[in-house]
């Protein structure tokens, strides 16, 4: 079998690395970035880590900053606008997974023109784009590695997941340092969300060795890391070894796949505006339960790698104590149930439906070691409301 691998030329990886951006750039020949990022990391300073070099450099930059929490097609054509308006040889993504997913789109729409809803999957977007420089500022997305996008369509609520060669960055500053003031809460969901690709990755049927060798070392890393980095934000060793686990499992699902998880939390997310690694982690133990019976030698070794099952255990023992063991993570990470978080029962009983098809066309739940129908994922959605 030949296997296809795809990751960004250039990675590094290490605290203080965005320092080295302007070098970074000089190395890729790329001289006229702007700058995609939030309205935050403008006011908090944070984005002065990444213009501080280059401006040291005499490199000339423009900044987008308007991109928003869940990344819609709308942000996405302001910011093609600005491209289209200046002179740029490429883009840096500075922030969390809204900003680099929302350069990605850019990226995408400035080459190919068009609309967004006709580039989403099954379309492969393969040819060459603006090319893009990634820097995480949150442990968990792994879109700094990875070859898809999501944008979400603001006429049909839908989140469009956009895949392809084209999406992947060409190089990734992965500094842990940037991660040190981020809040429990963002540490918890980005943290879950990177825990999910792992497991996703790793049980996925599209898995393969050099994924399972980076989601295995994701797992570790970041089940050993998770509650400390939640716990204790200023733990320099959490935050670095969270940082890495991130992008190894970014690595592991770009090359591999996401499942049944991500496929149910897109809809969550585009209909009733809750954080991706939220509605991940409040899918998670459900998901896990309904395909452990499919894949038992696959979830039970996640479950060791994570570290909430002992070695030696049988895979039946380790299987069930993975499903109850993401039970007691989301205790301790507080995580909301979609009615604790607030979500109105009529709202979510009515689009059921309509999120179960959504999640279906995304394409992720035929990845799911056990694949469901529409009906199936409803059931799963009601399983997960509980006030």
């Amino acid at each position: 079998m030949t296997l296809s691998i795809v990751s960004p030329r250039l990675l590094l990886i290490g605290g203080g690395c965005v320092g080295d951006l302007a070098g970074v750039l000089a190395k890729l020949s790329l001289r006229r970035p702007l700058l995609v990022t939030d309205p935050y990391m403008v006011s908090s300073g944070l984005l002065g880590r990444a213009t501080a070099p280059l401006a040291a450099a005499g490199t000339a930059y423009a900044v987008f900053s308007e991109t928003v929490p869940e990344p819609t097609d709308q942000v996405v054509a302001a910011g093609v606008a600005i491209l289209q308006a200046g002179d740029h040889d490429c883009l840096i993504a500075f922030g969390g997974g809204s900003p680099i997913d929302t350069a990605k789109a850019m990226a995408i729409l400035f080459a190919a023109g068009g609309t967004l809803r006709a580039r989403k999957v099954p379309v492969l977007n393969d040819a060459a784009a603006l090319p893009l420089v990634a820097i995480p500022t949150t442990a968990g997305t792994g879109s700094e590695v990875s070859r898809f996008t999501v944008i979400t369509d603001t006429e049909t609520h839908e989140k469009m997941l956009i895949a392809g060669l084209a999406v992947q960055p060409l190089a990734a500053l992965v500094d842990y340092e940037l991660t040190l003031t981020v809040p429990p809460r963002v540490t918890a969901d980005t943290g879950v969300d990177s825990l999910t690709h792992a497991l996703e990755s790793y049980v996925s049927r599209h898995a393969n060795p050099y994924s399972d060798a980076q989601a295995l070392a994701a797992m570790r890393l970041i089940g050993a890391n998770l509650r400390t980095a939640f716990a204790e934000p200023g733990n320099r060793a959490a935050r670095e070894a969270m940082m890495t686990g991130a992008t190894l499992a970014g690595l592991a699902f770009s090359n591999s796949s996401v499942a049944l998880v991500h496929g149910m939390s897109r809809p969550i997310g585009a209909h009733f505006h809750v954080p991706h690694g939220l509605s991940n982690a409040m899918l998670l133990p459900t998901v896990t339960r309904y395909g452990l019976a499919h894949a038992p030698a696959r979830y039970a070794e996640a479950a060791r790698q994570i570290g909430f099952a002992d070695t030696n255990a049988s895979d039946e023992t380790a299987a069930a104590q993975l499903a109850s063991s993401l039970d007691a993570l989301n205790r301790d990470l507080c995580v909301p149930t979609p009615a604790a978080f607030g979500i109105d029962a009529e709202q979510w009983e009515s689009r059921l439906p309509l999120m179960a098809e959504q999640a279906l066309a995304s394409g992720s739940p035929a990845n799911n070691p056990r694949v469901p129908d529409a009906a199936e994922i409803v059931d799963l959605y009601r399983a997960v409301w509980r006030p």
